[in-house]
């Protein structure tokens, strides 16, 4: 068996890095988040939202006890939805999951590449398990 080269490796690397930095989805993800930055209505609902999600992170510390609770989880909600509506913040979020989608394939064809049993971490806040269900409590 050859023994591996660091070198060669990290060169290999950064050659990869350099194909995806130059690859379409990061072109759309800098030109959606430049959008984003100069679109003043945009960031004063991103500092809105910030404001409402302090204040029901607060809240949420202690639960349907604390009195505020139900309305402070209401106004994030809706928060949630009007930043999700934009049409700027929407292009950002899109562009910025294809882009996750992107490095997270490679990810995983690397991680293949080695072993089956490698586990790549996604950014997935439901991820699915092999067999196609949600892991315990994963409801359903």
């Amino acid at each position: 068996m050859e023994t591996l080269d660091m070198a060669e490796i990290l060169l290999g690397a950064y050659k990869l890095a350099d194909k995806i930095n130059d690859s379409e989805e990061v072109e759309r993800y800098l030109e959606c988040k430049r959008r984003l930055q100069e679109d003043q209505e945009a960031q004063q609902i991103i500092k809105d939202f910030q404001r409402v999600k302090e204040r029901y992170e607060e809240a949420k510390r202690f639960g349907i006890f604390h009195p505020n609770y139900h309305e402070a989880k209401e106004e994030a909600l809706r928060f949630q939805e009007k930043l999700q509506a934009h049409p700027t913040i929407q292009a950002f979020l899109k562009a910025e999951e294809e882009l996750d989608t992107l490095l997270h394939d490679v990810s995983t064809l690397i991680a293949q590449a080695v072993s089956d049993t490698i586990k790549v971490p996604s950014n997935d806040p439901n991820p699915v398990v092999k067999s196609g269900r949600r892991p315990c409590g994963g409801g359903a």
